[in-house]
Protein backbone atom coordinates (compact mmCIF):
# COMPACT_ATOMS: atom_id res chain seq x y z
CA UNK A 1 0.00 0.00 0.00
CA UNK A 2 0.91 3.66 -0.18
CA UNK A 3 1.67 3.81 3.56
CA UNK A 4 4.17 0.95 3.40
CA UNK A 5 5.77 2.41 0.27
CA UNK A 6 6.17 5.76 2.01
CA UNK A 7 7.86 4.18 5.02
CA UNK A 8 10.14 2.17 2.73
CA UNK A 9 11.06 5.15 0.53
CA UNK A 10 12.23 7.26 3.46
CA UNK A 11 12.25 11.00 3.92
CA UNK A 12 12.52 13.03 0.70
CA UNK A 13 15.64 15.17 0.42
CA UNK A 14 13.70 18.36 -0.27
CA UNK A 15 11.04 20.27 1.69
CA UNK A 16 7.68 18.57 1.61
CA UNK A 17 4.62 17.68 3.64
CA UNK A 18 2.04 14.93 3.81
CA UNK A 19 -1.68 15.49 3.52
CA UNK A 20 -3.39 12.56 5.21
CA UNK A 21 -6.97 11.67 5.90
CA UNK A 22 -7.57 10.34 9.38
CA UNK A 23 -9.54 7.46 7.88
CA UNK A 24 -7.71 5.75 5.04
CA UNK A 25 -8.10 2.22 3.73
CA UNK A 26 -5.82 -0.24 5.50
CA UNK A 27 -3.99 2.05 7.89
CA UNK A 28 -5.32 5.26 9.38
CA UNK A 29 -3.48 8.51 8.88
CA UNK A 30 -2.93 8.67 12.63
CA UNK A 31 -1.35 5.20 12.65
CA UNK A 32 0.95 6.17 9.78
CA UNK A 33 1.90 9.35 11.64
CA UNK A 34 2.78 7.33 14.74
CA UNK A 35 4.93 4.94 12.70
CA UNK A 36 6.74 7.82 11.02
CA UNK A 37 7.23 9.50 14.40
CA UNK A 38 8.61 6.28 15.92
CA UNK A 39 11.10 5.96 13.05
CA UNK A 40 12.31 9.53 13.52
CA UNK A 41 10.84 10.75 10.23
CA UNK A 42 10.06 14.42 10.89
CA UNK A 43 7.65 14.99 8.02
CA UNK A 44 5.13 17.77 8.56
CA UNK A 45 1.58 16.49 8.23
CA UNK A 46 -1.69 18.22 7.43
CA UNK A 47 -4.64 16.07 8.48
CA UNK A 48 -8.05 16.23 6.88
CA UNK A 49 -11.05 14.53 8.39
CA UNK A 50 -14.77 14.49 8.71
CA UNK A 51 -14.57 12.66 12.03
CA UNK A 52 -12.33 14.69 14.33
CA UNK A 53 -12.64 15.26 18.02
CA UNK A 54 -10.45 17.37 20.30
CA UNK A 55 -8.39 14.51 21.82
CA UNK A 56 -7.68 13.13 18.34
CA UNK A 57 -6.48 16.47 16.99
CA UNK A 58 -4.41 17.20 20.12
CA UNK A 59 -2.74 13.78 19.83
CA UNK A 60 -1.95 14.38 16.17
CA UNK A 61 -0.47 17.81 16.93
CA UNK A 62 1.71 16.35 19.69
CA UNK A 63 3.16 13.95 17.14
CA UNK A 64 4.04 16.74 14.74
CA UNK A 65 0.90 17.48 12.73
CA UNK A 66 1.00 21.03 11.43
CA UNK A 67 -2.72 21.44 10.89
CA UNK A 68 -5.99 19.59 11.26
CA UNK A 69 -8.72 20.52 8.76
CA UNK A 70 -12.28 19.38 9.21
CA UNK A 71 -14.29 18.46 6.09
CA UNK A 72 -15.72 20.26 4.31
CA UNK A 73 -12.98 22.87 4.04
CA UNK A 74 -12.19 25.57 1.51
CA UNK A 75 -9.52 24.81 -1.09
CA UNK A 76 -7.64 27.90 0.09
CA UNK A 77 -7.54 26.55 3.65
CA UNK A 78 -5.79 23.42 2.41
CA UNK A 79 -3.38 25.43 0.25
CA UNK A 80 -2.55 27.69 3.21
CA UNK A 81 -2.00 24.69 5.49
CA UNK A 82 0.31 23.01 2.97
CA UNK A 83 2.27 26.25 2.44
CA UNK A 84 2.68 26.64 6.22
CA UNK A 85 3.84 23.03 6.54
CA UNK A 86 6.41 23.41 3.76
CA UNK A 87 7.71 26.70 5.24
CA UNK A 88 8.17 24.89 8.54
CA UNK A 89 9.98 22.02 6.82
CA UNK A 90 12.32 24.47 5.07
CA UNK A 91 13.15 26.07 8.44
CA UNK A 92 13.68 22.68 10.11
CA UNK A 93 15.99 21.52 7.35
CA UNK A 94 18.02 24.76 7.56
CA UNK A 95 18.38 24.34 11.33
CA UNK A 96 19.41 20.70 10.89
CA UNK A 97 21.98 21.70 8.26
CA UNK A 98 23.36 24.48 10.50
CA UNK A 99 23.61 22.08 13.43
CA UNK A 100 25.39 19.48 11.26
CA UNK A 101 27.86 22.17 10.13
CA UNK A 102 28.44 23.19 13.73
CA UNK A 103 29.04 19.58 14.76
CA UNK A 104 31.63 19.27 11.98
CA UNK A 105 33.38 22.39 13.29
CA UNK A 106 33.47 21.01 16.84
CA UNK A 107 35.23 17.88 15.62
CA UNK A 108 38.30 20.10 15.15
CA UNK A 109 38.39 21.17 18.80
CA UNK A 110 41.11 19.85 21.08
CA UNK A 111 40.11 18.15 24.35
CA UNK A 112 41.38 21.18 26.29
CA UNK A 113 39.35 23.58 24.13
CA UNK A 114 36.29 21.45 24.88
CA UNK A 115 37.06 21.60 28.61
CA UNK A 116 37.28 25.39 28.43
CA UNK A 117 34.10 25.72 26.36
CA UNK A 118 32.11 23.54 28.74
CA UNK A 119 32.99 25.96 31.51
CA UNK A 120 32.31 29.01 29.34
CA UNK A 121 28.87 27.53 28.70
CA UNK A 122 28.35 27.29 32.47
CA UNK A 123 29.06 31.03 32.70
CA UNK A 124 32.46 30.83 34.37
CA UNK A 125 35.01 33.61 33.99
CA UNK A 126 38.48 32.91 32.56
CA UNK A 127 39.98 33.14 36.05
CA UNK A 128 37.50 30.58 37.40
CA UNK A 129 38.11 28.26 34.46
CA UNK A 130 41.88 28.51 35.00
CA UNK A 131 41.44 27.61 38.67
CA UNK A 132 39.21 24.60 37.87
CA UNK A 133 41.59 23.32 35.20
CA UNK A 134 44.73 24.07 37.20
CA UNK A 135 46.23 26.25 34.49
CA UNK A 136 47.09 29.90 33.88
CA UNK A 137 44.40 32.39 32.91
CA UNK A 138 46.35 33.31 29.75
CA UNK A 139 46.24 29.64 28.70
CA UNK A 140 42.46 29.66 29.11
CA UNK A 141 42.27 32.82 26.97
CA UNK A 142 44.34 31.15 24.26
CA UNK A 143 42.15 28.02 24.21
CA UNK A 144 38.99 30.11 24.29
CA UNK A 145 40.21 32.28 21.39
CA UNK A 146 41.22 29.26 19.36
CA UNK A 147 37.81 27.62 19.91
CA UNK A 148 36.13 30.94 19.06
CA UNK A 149 37.86 30.93 15.66
CA UNK A 150 37.30 27.21 15.00
CA UNK A 151 33.57 27.55 15.67
CA UNK A 152 33.45 30.69 13.50
CA UNK A 153 31.74 32.64 16.25
CA UNK A 154 31.13 36.28 15.31
CA UNK A 155 30.66 37.52 18.89
CA UNK A 156 30.88 36.11 22.42
CA UNK A 157 27.07 35.91 22.39
CA UNK A 158 27.26 33.90 19.15
CA UNK A 159 29.73 31.51 20.80
CA UNK A 160 27.38 30.95 23.74
CA UNK A 161 24.45 30.45 21.35
CA UNK A 162 26.41 27.81 19.43
CA UNK A 163 27.44 26.05 22.64
CA UNK A 164 23.82 25.92 23.76
CA UNK A 165 22.73 24.52 20.39
CA UNK A 166 25.33 21.80 20.79
CA UNK A 167 24.30 21.28 24.41
CA UNK A 168 27.99 21.22 25.30
CA UNK A 169 28.10 20.55 29.03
Amino acid sequence: MICAALIEAGIPDRPCCLVLDVRMPGESGLDLQKRLWAQGAPLPIVFITGHADVPMSVGAMKCGAVNFLRKPFRDQDLLDAVAEAIRGDVERREKDRDLDDLRRLTSGLTPRERDVLKRVNRGLLNKQIAYELGTAEITVKIHRGSAFRKLKAATPFDLIHKLRLLDLQ
